[in-house]
């Protein structure tokens, strides 16, 4: 509603400017701090003022008077003004602005979850990465912050008309896969056959988790032993038996343990690209001879890095975090060793990325930059495709492989957008790629390749007791405690899970014990949900995160469960009025009032608390709008809460079903479902349900 009129008072402006003074002008707009100074406000005559040397008061006057009549054609404005030293000031018409919340094309955007003037737009593809869990070991805490921010931000784009294809990047030739393989073959000496039985058992994620933790002590205890894992990473990646079957074996099983973990959060995917087809099927040798020919990598001949394929990266902008990058590497993804990041002592390669190991091995950078030219549609070749894991809304997610396409695999990759959610401790690795595309004469490519960052994800001391987590001595009086999947510590995403939804379940419980069990278990996991995608997207990305459960799960605040409070009581509100007037239907509440009525129910300033929640309520376009722009997820989270907030302020300030005249209480059931319909699509937007009850 908010949205679309402002783009056209933008138009107005800028048509206007063009016309009348020939220059090209950057309209932009803000919200006034107060409704007597109107809805919308342009500075755009202060920029104006400059180029033309001229007063911008004087400048805006004239624009005012000359616009006067052509905005006052456009339905939903009353008039334009000028304030302080040159804004120009549109003011709105309340009872227009109302109207076109139940218009046609606004109640289709809303069941359609897409603007209207969207609908059945082809737009270029965006490729959305996230989640991308090494398939080494169960999930935890951390990694669903990137998976919901990820799902979050795919929402959004695919609300805003794009068109979207989320990828799930499947790193199963990297290190972390090479630990747990190391750790059956020579600690624990089992075959595939044992191997297999323990897939066909319980929780074989967490045995892994185990695993790897054991393989870490293993290392550490005498670090010859490094010289194995490098022995059975190459056997991996060069298709070795019996590395390469248990590697394909182990997290294969892996994977499907992380999507039935991320089912319970409402994630899905289109593509999990797996790291072992861009090397069995060459993507990599292709990417390897481009780099080579086009001088975008060296060999060195001398120094830390001999006989290592190398890339040289400009130092301006890099992040001092590159040995962040190396901490974080062990829960995000990257197969980073010591050898990886060189020292910046005198070798000669301080700014150098490696990109192909001195034993032939492949980084993760080297092969992210062959997946990444794969993506924009440049390495001239192509996996194939099989269905892979079926999620409860009977969406497919696609997995590569190597030999063959099921025959319905629809066209992926080639996408004019790439939008990479990753630990932020991974900026440097994500700018060595960047610096790989523009290297090879990918300049438009590299500009589109966006890293969306976050920070980590950790626990409150409280919530690390509550869990069962041994709290170290030197935590034991900081604000958060760290994970650490390498050594065994940290929450469990399905632990975390299932401790929510016992929580929530018991508040349902009680409140609700005449409900069956299904209702009572449907409206606690949707509150468990709720709860922890609202919590990991109310803070801004660059944000550590300390998880709290009883922070988490308040129904007072700034939480998941409030704001779903306020639309279970809006939908209540309708329940009751089904129960007293089993033919009433909105359509026929707005025949029933007046524009006058609507007029006079809106008009300043005793309608100004009535309008200032019309106008929030309509103004979840502008919010989603400036999270894609800022790339913050969270605006839309608080846009949320701040519209429960006010609808409940409004909810106890006035008599709604018990109002007696006709046109103020057709008007206030009108603006409690508007409210409902918006708050119901940013609810969504987050990834969580409105329940039935609360």
């Amino acid at each position: 509603m908010y949205q679309p009129l402002e783009q056209k008072i933008r138009d107005a402006i800028r048509n206007h400017i063009a016309t009348q003074y020939h220059l090209d002008a950057t309209v932009t707009t803000e919200r006034p701090p107060k409704l007597e100074m109107g809805e919308l406000a342009s500075p755009v005559c202060f920029d104006l003022a400059k180029r033309m040397k001229r007063p911008p008061r004087l400048l805006a006057q004239e624009i005012a008077v000359a616009l006067g009549p052509v905005m006052a054609r456009l339905p939903g404005v009353a008039r334009i003004e000028v304030a302080g030293g040159g804004y120009l000031n549109v003011f709105f018409d309340r009872a227009a602005f109302f109207r076109e919340g139940f218009s046609p094309d606004t109640l289709a955007s809303a069941e359609n979850s897409t603007p209207a003037h969207e609908v059945g737009k082809v737009a270029p593809k965006t490729i959305v990465e996230h989640t991308c869990i090494n398939p080494n070991k169960a999930a935890h805490i951390g990694h669903l912050r990137n998976a919901v921010l990820g799902d979050t931000f795919a929402r959004l784009l695919r609300h805003s008309g794009h068109h979207v294809e989320v990828q799930n990047y499947i790193d199963n030739t990297g290190v972390q896969v090479a630990d747990v393989v190391l750790g059956f073959l020579h600690i624990e000496k089992k075959s595939a056959a044992e191997i297999r039985d323990l897939i066909a058992g319980p929780q074989f994620d967490y045995y892994c988790w185990d695993l790897y933790a054991r393989v870490t002590h293993y290392l550490e205890e005498d670090p010859t032993r490094l010289a194995l894992r490098s022995q059975v990473l190459k056997d991996i990646e060069h298709g070795h038996a019996p590395a390469a079957d248990l590697a394909e074996l182990i997290s294969t099983a892996i994977v499907h343990c992380h999507l039935r973990t991320l089912d319970r959060l409402g994630i899905e995917y289109d593509l999990l690209p797996r790291e072992s087809e861009i090397l069995r099927l060459n993507f990599w040798d292709v990417a390897f001879a481009l780099l080579k020919e086009r001088g975008a990598i060296h060999l060195a001949g001398s120094g830390k890095n001999l006989g290592c394929w190398v890339m040289l990266t400009p130092t301006d902008g890099e992040p001092a975090s590159q040995a962040n990058a190396e901490r974080g590497a062990e829960e995000d993804g990257l197969d980073i060793s010591t050898a990886e990041f060189p020292a910046p002592e005198n070798s000669g390669e301080s700014d150098a990325k490696i990109i192909v190991r001195s034993n032939g091995t492949v980084t993760y950078v080297g092969k992210d930059i062959a997946y990444h030219l794969w993506k924009f549609g440049l390495l001239a070749r192509d996996f194939y495709y099989q269905h892979f894991h079926a999620h409860p809304s009977g969406r497919m997610d696609w997995i590569t492989n190597d030999s063959a396409s099921d025959l319905d695999a629809p066209a992926f990759g080639h996408a004019q957008r790439v939008y990479n959610v990753i630990d932020s401790r991974q900026a440097y690795p994500q700018m060595v790629v960047k610096h790989g595309l523009r290297a090879l004469g990918f300049p438009a490519e590299a500009d589109s390749l966006t890293h969306l960052a976050y920070d980590v994800v950790a626990l409150t001391p409280r919530c690390a007791a509550e869990m069962g987590y041994e709290i170290p001595a030197e935590d034991a009086n900081r604000p958060f405690v760290e994970v650490s999947g390498r050594k065994g510590q940290g929450v469990k995403a399905d632990d975390l899970l299932d401790q929510l939804e016992a929580l929530a379940r018991a508040e349902v419980d009680s409140r609700h014990s005449d409900a069956s069990p299904a209702e009572r278990a449907a409206v606690g996991h949707a509150i468990a949900i709720g709860s922890l995608r609202y919590f990991l997207l109310r803070f801004t990305r660059t944000t550590i995160i300390a998880f709290d459960f009883k922070d988490a799960l308040s129904f007072e605040g700034e939480t998941g469960p409030y704001v779903q409070y306020a639309s279970v009581r809006a939908r209540g509100i309708f329940r009751k009025l089904a129960e007293q007037n089993p033919g009433a239907s909105i359509a026929a509440m707005e025949r029933a009032i007046t524009n006058e009525g609507l007029a006079k129910l809106l008009a300043p300033p005793e309608g100004n608390d009535l309008w200032s929640l019309t106008l929030l309520a309509g103004s979840l376009g502008v919010h989603v709008e400036a999270a894609l722009k800022a790339q913050e997820p969270a605006f839309v989270a608080k846009y949320a809460f701040q519209l429960a907030q006010a609808f409940n302020l409004f909810y106890h300030r006035h008599r709604i079903l018990s109002e007696e005249n006709a046109q103020r209480r057709a008007f206030l059931l009108l603006l409690a479902d508007l409210v409902l319909r918006q708050l119901t699509i940013a609810l969504n937007l987050l990834g969580m349900e409105a329940p039935e009850m609360m």
